[in-house]
């Protein structure tokens, strides 16, 4: 009997492809539809809420190949997360369509970050005969305003703050046309339709019409302050070179010596002020534009007070057209200072601004295109093989952090500095733009603002809460106070270990390097000098750095000399007295027996095992300097007194105490109080106190690894923002043997704070339920 025949294979059909990720406003969707069209393939395109939808009909191989060949040629700011496909009827479409937007329920599309002007909208922008010639607001989907514009999702123009700009015939053609650059950007505009500027005075009142650029110009090269609205706020700009403006803007807003970032022209400029490495080349023209710490050059046409005491410039190239058209006006550099008055938060609108820069700004360059999300300037650096991020806000976020596996959804209110508030929603983690310290109410008003967009884009309202340990926290507070949900208490430190683990998409057990400033520690002591073993759910304190007192408490912190006194009475006992009059650290009329009794009773002394104050205090030792303006300004200047130069090992012991194991620096304090005097110059012993630090470190993580088997290192906290450190740190441990983890995406200080919180929370709260 003769077999049956095979059936035919389809000549047809039908695929229902889901893209998530990054895939809305920047040019997904007529991608798509030219990838379609250039198969043969038809069916249609869709924006919806849980993704982009494709549906394509035609010839089986072309079909199923479909999805493949769209990964492998995405738009340059698209970020596909996940692909799913699904056979569906075929229905015969004619051709291949662009449908419109749809709600098809929870949200699965990730917005883009802001983005710097594309090479093809400068060129138009520097284009006499284009009609968007020197237009202030040229975009396209490649490029342009994504979060900060946005008042709901989808992305589209009616959710955003272009939403009360009609479109000229002239925009309408190329939004609505596929085969177009600025097909649905949805800030598209000219200058028939589009925003303008405004130039007004330090009262409000118009200056200019029609020439509000080149009057900017003029009044930068005659030294005055300009507050300029930009991406996410305003910033206050002056001419980089004019030293009497820039002491001015110092004067008015209260930023005594903390360095100012400038922004330039171009990579050519930036190589005239700073000794680029190609890494830090491609970090500076990278879409983010972030600020980027550099090495300067000795010498540069700056104001010597832009950056006083630091080896480092923050350079940033333009992230708007309009910084590029100020440009234009020949300047060296500007400096461009975030728009704020000190501790508050960046200001977004014009009337915001003219009321809170009033005294400090001479005049205001204005726009009527709202700023819907206040994002700050993006900072990095290039360190130890890759660049890491220092302050994640414009051109990052809200960019999700991937991580390991989906868990429970959590909310994390962040740290009291530096915050930043975290949704974790399944396998992706949600940071905010930058916020700042919470000290003010304008600040803690722009937490709750970041609170609330966090729950707006991922469509989450989490009832697991995440905090600070500290009781006293602004943070801990709101917790405290939300008696509907569970709150999760998560040791400051641990936080920080599991940023890193959770970037790194990893779980531990690892010995986590905790050195920071200060954090509350299990004790109610303050840590600051932590080696943790430690997991996404728990952590032992395996070592720590041996105590010392912080006379004066707070105060310490403002004046280091407190701190280096108390450097020398524990490597130096009951002489102490005598090493710090050679070093030259007490300021006239010091009482020392005043502060013995002080660090005696206890009183106004407390005890911490912070590296961020030791630093402190060496860098007083080796200075010496008697105050700081601003957080970290002496680290910062004892990394810069390092420079290059090689360092010798100085002396350091390892002991235990209960168990734990207790690094003592207090030996090397000593030898730089005695080599100090003999001639020892302060660039070499600045190195050698980098260079044993990360001797020291490795020493007790490999007695660590003795007892837990452990060989995975994790490095955070903010004195891994300090470059020598992180480096040398990062060599000695790999030249032990050690796999090393350190942050790239999310900050080492504070500021990534609210990502560990979070994981930790959501890490615990799935055991709570498997417990069950």
């Amino acid at each position: 009997m003769p077999g049956k025949s095979a059936a035919p294979a389809p000549a047809t059909i039908r695929l229902a492809y889901r893209f998530t990720g990054i895939v809305q406003g920047v040019g997904f969707r007529p991608f798509l539809y030219r990838l379609a069209r250039e198969r043969s393939l038809a069916g249609f395109v869709q924006n919806r809420t849980d993704g982009v939808i494709a549906e394509v009909e035609g010839s089986p191989e072309a079909v199923r190949r479909f999805g493949e060949d769209a990964l492998g040629t995405l738009p340059p700011l698209a970020d596909v997360t996940s692909v799913t496909s699904r056979e569906v009827i075929p229905l015969g479409d004619p051709d291949f369509r662009i449908a419109p937007s749809a709600d098809a329920g929870r949200a699965e599309v990730r917005l883009s970050p802001d983005v710097a002007p594309c090479p093809a909208c400068l060129a138009e922008m520097d284009d006499p005969e284009d009609r968007r010639y020197r237009y202030p607001f040229i975009n396209c989907t490649d490029c342009g305003p994504r979060l900060t514009i946005i008042r709901d999702i989808p992305y589209d123009r009616e959710n955003t703050s272009m939403a009360c700009f009609p479109l000229c015939p002239s925009c309408r053609r190329e939004y609505e046309d596929p085969l177009d650059r600025r097909f649905h950007a949805e800030p598209n505009a000219c200058t028939t339709c589009g925003p303008t500027l405004r130039l007004l005075d330090g009262e409000g009142n118009p200056v200019a019409s029609g020439s509000e650029i080149e009057r900017a110009i003029d009044l930068l090269k005659d030294g005055r302050i300009l507050a300029v609205k930009g991406l996410g706020g305003f910033h206050l700009g002056v001419d980089g070179k004019n030293e009497e403006a820039v002491a001015r803007l110092r004067l008015r807003k209260y930023r005594e010596e903390k360095p100012l970032a400038i922004l330039v022209r171009d990579l050519m400029e930036a190589r005239r002020l700073a000794d680029l490495r190609p890494e830090e080349e491609r970090l500076l023209t990278s879409p983010e534009r972030p600020i980027v710490l550099v090495r300067k050059h000795p010498d540069i046409p700056l104001a010597p007070s832009v950056a006083p005491g630091m080896a480092t410039l923050g350079i940033m190239l333009p992230s708007t057209p309009l910084q590029h058209l100020l440009l234009k006006g020949d300047f060296p550099a500007l400096v461009m200072t975030s728009g704020n008055q000190t501790d508050e938060p960046i200001c977004i609108g014009n009337r915001e601004a003219l009321a809170r820069l009033r005294g400090i700004a001479d005049f205001f360059l204005v726009h009527d295109r709202d700023i819907l999300v206040r994002c700050d300037d993006s900072i990095a650096m290039v360190a130890a093989g890759g660049p890491a991020v220092q302050r994640r806000a414009r051109g990052y976020a809200p960019r999700a952090v991937a991580l390991r596996r989906r868990y429970p959804s959590v909310l994390a209110l962040g740290p009291q500095v530096k915050a930043t508030v975290c949704i974790i929603r399944e396998d992706a983690a949600f940071l905010s733009p930058h916020i700042g310290d919470l000290e003010t109410p304008q600040a803690r008003d722009f937490h709750e603002e970041s609170v609330a967009l966090v729950r707006r884009i991922t469509e989450s309202d989490p009832d697991r809460i995440a905090c600070d340990l500290h009781p006293g926290y602004h943070t801990s507070r709101i917790a405290a106070g939300l008696t509907d949900r569970q709150v999760y208490r998560v040791q400051h430190h641990h936080a920080h270990i599991v940023s890193c683990l959770a970037e790194n998409r990893a779980g531990g057990p690892v010995i986590g390097l905790a050195m920071d400033g200060t954090g509350y520690g299990v004790d109610g002591q303050a840590w600051g000098g932590e080696f943790l073993v430690a997991t996404e759910t728990d952590f032992t304190r395996a070592g720590h750095l041996k105590p010392f007192s912080l006379p004066g408490g707070e105060k310490a912190i403002r004046e280091p000399w407190r701190t280096a006194v108390s450097l020398l009475r524990e490597a130096f006992g009951s002489s102490w007295p005598e090493a710090a009059r050679r070093a030259g650290i007490l300021p006239e009329d010091t009482s020392t027996d005043l502060l013995e009794r002080i660090m005696d009773s206890g009183l106004a002394g407390l005890k911490t095992t912070s590296l961020g104050r030791v630093f402190d205090g060496v860098s007083a030792l080796l200075g010496p300097r008697y105050r700081v303006s601003f957080e970290g300004q002496a680290a910062m200047e004892l990394e810069a007194l390092a420079g290059s130069a090689e360092g010798r090992l100085l002396p350091f012991t390892i002991g235990e105490d209960n168990g734990t194991y207790v690094l003592d620096l207090f030996p090397a304090v000593r030898a730089l109080a005695d080599l100090l005097p003999w001639g020892e110059s302060p660039t070499a012993l600045a190195a050698a106190f980098h260079r044993t630090l990360a001797v020291s470190f490795t020493a007790l993580a490999d007695r660590i690894r003795e007892t837990t088997g452990l060989n995975t290192a994790a490095l955070s906290g903010g004195c891994f923002q300090n470059r020598r450190l992180l480096e040398e740190t990062t060599a000695s441990l790999e030249g032990a043997g050690f796999e090393v983890l350190r942050h790239r995406l999310a900050p080492a200080n504070d500021g990534g704070i609210a990502l560990g919180q979070a994981v930790i929370a959501a890490a615990q709260a799935l055991n709570e339920a498997e417990q069950k």
